[in-house]
């Protein structure tokens, strides 16, 4: 065979092959790598938009536990205050009862003083018309010891 035969039938099929190449493979190797660059694209602006989202949720999240812990530290005053009012107010429900408690004590102690006395009186003045009965050397009838015990009792609570 002659050279330039050879190279005629040699640059022929590298045209036939450089036609089938470009006209049934490049197109969808073409094709095929723009639709991955699509994904890529789809991909990267996903990720950034996932990225901005969470951010802003991390930024909403702290919002809102700043918020809580206000919120907690509100009740919290508001328990504080309303203990100390609880407190208070046992405090003079306390005070209130120890005074009632005092004041029944001293009208219990003054009416026991009382009794005592109109007792120690009775006795004083039973003991004074018996000697004075003894002193007479006669018994005194009851209207008369009756009066004298009351003569005496006014004279005791006078002096």
């Amino acid at each position: 065979m002659n050279l330039n035969a050879t190279l005629f039938i040699q640059s022929v099929v590298f045209l036939i092959l450089g036609w089938v190449t470009m006209r049934f493979i490049w197109p969808p190797l073409i094709a095929a790598i723009e639709a991955r660059q699509r994904k890529i694209a789809e991909g990267l602006a996903s990720a950034e938009k996932g990225e901005k989202s969470l951010a802003e949720a991390k930024s909403v999240a702290a919002d809102l536990v700043k918020e809580a812990r206000i919120q907690a530290g509100k009740i919290i005053d508001q328990a504080n205050r309303r203990s100390n009012e609880l407190v208070e107010e046992a405090r003079g429900t306390a005070i209130a009862e120890g005074q009632r408690l005092v004041s029944e004590a001293r009208q219990e102690v003054a009416l026991e003083s009382g009794r005592a006395r109109e007792q120690l009186r009775k006795q004083v003045a039973g003991i004074a018309v018996a000697g004075a009965g003894k002193l007479l050397g006669r018994e005194i009838d009851a209207k008369a010891h009756s009066d004298l015990l009351e003569q005496l009792a006014l004279e005791v609570e006078k002096g």
